[in-house]
């Protein structure tokens, strides 16, 4: 099972049912984001429904929707 809080995380990474928004999910996310990323709602509820695409969709659709 994937450790979300100490694996390593990059943009193939697949996310899980088991996934978790934890300080190692963060520093990904700000690595592929930048330093302004931050979590909001929508954003996690969309997290959440998509088990089974990857941490770079997840990156992709963050950097979508900050752009919007």
């Amino acid at each position: 099972m994937f450790d979300w809080h100490a694996d390593p995380i990059d943009r193939t990474t697949p996310i899980t049912t088991g996934y978790r928004g934890t300080q190692n999910v963060r520093r990904f996310f700000h690595r592929e984001c930048g330093e302004h990323f931050k979590f909001d709602r929508p954003f996690m509820a969309w997290m959440k429904a998509a088990v089974g695409r990857t941490m770079g969709d997840a990156a992709d659709e963050w950097l979508r929707r900050d752009r919007a």
